[in-house]
């Protein structure tokens, strides 16, 4: 009995001076760091078709993303907050471009090169899980390029 509350104890100590230190194991923007391309999408519950996919690349740096269509043209650019805490990570994206200042919640994981993001457009409700409902998208991406 003393044994297992000392090991206990020892774990808590563990994980509390992990969560002061900054030190959690969930994503953090360094993560997410490099060049993706979308290869699937979703929006209201819906499949977007691949033909009407126009972004070629998504770049996430550790506080931006940004996207560009085929000729390499910026259409979006927000930066972004990530809270790793749990898992799925929440993710909050502030627009500065096209419509900056617009904001979007959602969640986003990474699972070797794939990432999933999801998330609420103008007006939608913030996702709780991989699924869209109405006013909402999703996107998977690939690693195009290491960090």
């Amino acid at each position: 009995m003393n044994r297992a509350l000392t090991l206990l104890t020892a774990a808590t100590v563990l994980v509390c001076a992990q969560v002061r230190s900054g030190e959690t194991k969930g994503l953090t923007p360094r993560d997410l760091v490099g060049v993706y391309q979308i290869t699937a999408g979703e929006h209201g519950g819906k499949e977007i078709p691949a033909k009407e996919l126009m972004v070629d690349r998504v770049a996430f740096t550790e506080d931006a993303v940004t996207v560009f269509d085929k000729s390499t043209k910026k259409v979006y650019a927000a930066s972004y907050k990530l809270n790793g805490a749990k898992t799925p990570a929440r993710i909050h994206m502030v627009s500065l471009e096209p419509k900056k200042g617009e904001t979007a919640d959602g969640l986003i994981e990474k699972k070797g090169d794939t990432v999933r993001l999801i998330y609420a457009l103008p007006g939608g409700k913030t996702p709780t899980d991989f699924k869209t409902h109405e006013k909402q998208q999703m996107f998977t991406l690939k690693t195009v390029t290491a960090k």
